[in-house]
């Protein structure tokens, strides 16, 4: 994302954050069935868990959700401060991946709780400059009991010192031939659904002009996490197993009206699966390995 803090000729991220040391955050959600609905509606998924199910592994993410006041928003759509976006100027955030660990699924209807805190900080140098790699770990509690333990990996960079061009993918899909696959289809309303769900403000996602112009994206882009669902979504439809952890990472992005497949192979005793999104001859926009209980 993007702030208003000028940066100092030659001050390295390190700089930065040497201070930035964010206390971790507890908060609290009602676990609404209707929340759950709103998203199995945004997928086109035949059926909903009601009130008393299991939350579907990686729903989580349209729960706990943060919505600041309009006036704290950057001109990206982006919150300009928040508890853990680091103080770096010009900053720009990409999704980098996830791991959770389901212990014991959140049911939906009873409050949970859900303790965030910065497990680590990193600054790499890369052809793009300066990269600062975060992880912010999650820990999730319902009913006493400690439920599911996630960790996401964040990369932030500063704008006024690279710069990043991508391109579209346009040549057809290749021939499938792993046993799993689903075809998503995306659009601007769908991405538009899923900001709302997830409380994402970020321009990226339903202003082209803004997208095409200032980011310079060719496209819409399609929300990594939206993008992860599919492939968890694939991996709940194909086994007889719940879910029990997955971990994924966001390697190309995708963008809105791109044709590409979610595909999987499961390993021989069913016990996991190595997942994956493909578009055209081998382009990998990410990969997944999920587990099963």
């Amino acid at each position: 994302m993007t702030d208003g803090t000028a940066a100092e000729p030659g001050a390295g991220l390190e700089r930065f954050i040497a201070d930035w040391h964010p206390q971790p955050l507890r908060t609290t959600d009602a676990m609404d069935a209707r929340r759950a609905a709103e998203l199995a509606a945004t997928l086109d998924l035949d059926a909903a868990p009601q009130a008393g199910d299991a939350l579907p592994t990686m729903w989580q993410w349209v729960y706990f959700t943060e919505f600041p006041a309009t006036a704290e928003l950057g001109v990206d759509g982006h919150p300009r401060d928040g508890h853990f976006l680091p103080p770096i100027p010009h900053r720009r955030r990409m999704f980098a991946g996830a791991r959770l660990t389901v212990h014991s699924p959140l049911v939906l209807g009873r409050t949970a709780t859900r303790r965030a805190e910065v497990l680590s900080t990193k600054v790499k140098h890369g052809k793009t400059g300066e990269l600062l790699f975060v992880t912010v770990g999650y820990r999730y509690e319902q009913d006493g009991e400690h439920r599911l333990t996630e960790e996401h990996d964040l990369v932030y960079r500063s704008e006024a010192e690279s710069s990043t061009s991508f391109t579209r993918v346009t040549e057809p899909l290749a021939p499938q031939d792993v046993p799993w696959s689903s075809h998503p289809t995306t659009h601007p309303v769908l991405l538009f659904r899923f900001s709302a769900l997830t409380a994402n403000a970020h321009r990226i996602h339903y202003d082209e002009a803004y997208t095409t112009g200032v980011e310079g994206f060719p496209a819409l882009v399609v929300h990594g996490p939206l993008l992860a669902l599919y492939m968890s979504e694939l991996a709940r439809a194909r086994s007889d197993r719940p879910l029990t952890g997955f971990q994924f990472r966001l390697m190309r992005p995708v963008f809105v009206g791109d044709v590409f497949r979610a595909q999987g192979t499961p390993d021989a005793d069913g016990s996991a699966a190595e997942l994956s999104l493909v578009s055209g001859v081998g382009n990998l926009h990410a990969t997944a390995r999920a587990s099963f209980g």
